[in-house]
């Protein structure tokens, strides 16, 4: 059900005046740049999203919703590359200069307006699937960790290990549909650390001396993101006495899993007394952001989420578009973390890291 109130800007982000947010950590242009030519930043994100459209349109193809799918995903390719085409010639057409959010929201309404609203529906499903039978072997394991700062760098790593299933990444989604992806494998495989940005061992110790009394986390992708890597960590949150609020997307994109996908995955997992594997879940609460994009404006959210953040001391960001690509340098007035993989070569070269190097920034806000 999408979200019919009016969005407003999420209440712990610095105003605009202080923090001069913009929802882009990649400068793609600059005001001396002509704003008739594409820069080689834009030319080259643009040719990103180009490479993105045979996943999209071969999931399009087999969406049994939709009626006629493979001519309208063949029209949903041809549309969305001539307006990316446009782009490169005049970065100022179809409401640019173009950034992350620009591109993926004209994909999000190309394929909407040809009637397709969830294809990667079935794909989502199966994940969650694999990751539910395997979420208890996951939170034993990381149980058995008696020291605490193991126990949070092993449900840190689940993070990143989980994060991989993203099929907005067009050599992750071939790679998936080749061979589908392990989550023991990805997280065995991990880049060893220190990782491009690495403040782990800062926040470890921070963790073993505060508390946080109420963490917002804008959550990712389904399956082993979500299930095998952020619930467990929230879990140990609320281990802690910590009240979580897990904000996801009103509307599907990619294979981010929406609020009511969440609210379902949440109810499978706890058992008949609201316990997550022996930890009571009545303080996790799961809000709809008002956020329909697999990156996200922070201007922008559900006035229901901003209601339940208003008193958070902790905020966190996930994945590669909310985390890294959109919102790795904005400020809060709070303590904050951003999480997240780096999938795409771009990201990688501008972060000066390694493909499939990891993301894992806290910042800390004087309270004094």
């Amino acid at each position: 059900m999408e979200s019919a109130s009016e969005l407003v800007p999420f209440p712990l982000l610095m105003t605009p005046i202080e923090s001069n947010y913009r929802a882009c950590t990649i400068p793609w242009r600059f005001p001396s740049d002509n704003s008739r030519k594409a820069t080689p930043t834009e030319t080259a994100w643009i040719d990103l999203f180009l490479n993105s459209i045979p996943s999209f349109k071969k999931r399009a193809e087999s969406d049994p919703t939709v009626p006629e799918a493979p001519s309208r995903a063949e029209k949903f390719a041809q549309r969305y590359q001539e307006i990316l085409e446009d782009l490169k010639k005049d970065p100022e057409s179809h409401g640019g200069p173009p950034d992350c959010i620009l591109l993926c929201r004209i994909r999000e309404q190309v394929l909407r307006e040809l009637g397709f609203r969830d294809i990667f529906k079935k794909v989502k499903e199966e994940e969650n699937e694999k990751a539910r039978s395997l979420f208890q072997d996951v939170i034993r394991l990381s149980d058995a960790i008696e020291d605490e700062e193991k126990r949070l760098e092993n449900l840190a790593k689940g993070i990143f290990a989980g994060n991989i299933f993203d099929l907005g990444s067009a050599a992750l989604a071939e790679a998936f549909a080749k061979d589908g992806m392990s989550f023991l494998a990805s997280f065995q495989n991990l880049l060893a650390r220190p990782w491009v940005i690495d403040d782990l061992d800062t926040f470890k110790l921070r963790w073993g001396k505060k508390l946080w009394k109420k963490a917002v986390i804008f959550v990712d992708n389904s399956g082993a993101d979500i299930i095998l890597g952020i619930i467990p960590f929230a879990r140990e949150l609320l281990r802690r006495g910590t009240q979580v609020v897990l904000a996801a997307n009103d509307l599907p994109s990619i294979n981010d899993v929406t609020y009511t996908e969440l609210i379902e995955i949440v109810a499978h997992l706890k058992d008949d007394h609201g316990k997550l594997m022996g930890i009571d879940a009545s303080n996790l609460l799961i809000a709809n952001s008002g956020n329909d994009l697999p990156v996200i404006d922070l201007s922008s959210v559900s006035q229901e989420l901003a209601y339940l953040s208003s008193d958070a001391d902790l905020v966190i960001l996930e994945g590669m578009g909310r985390g890294i690509e959109t919102n790795l340098y904005a400020q809060f007035k709070c303590d904050s973390l951003k999480i997240g993989m780096v999938k795409h070569p771009e990201v990688a070269q501008f972060l000066g890291g390694r493909l499939y190097d990891c993301v894992f920034k806290y910042t800390e806000v004087s309270t004094s």
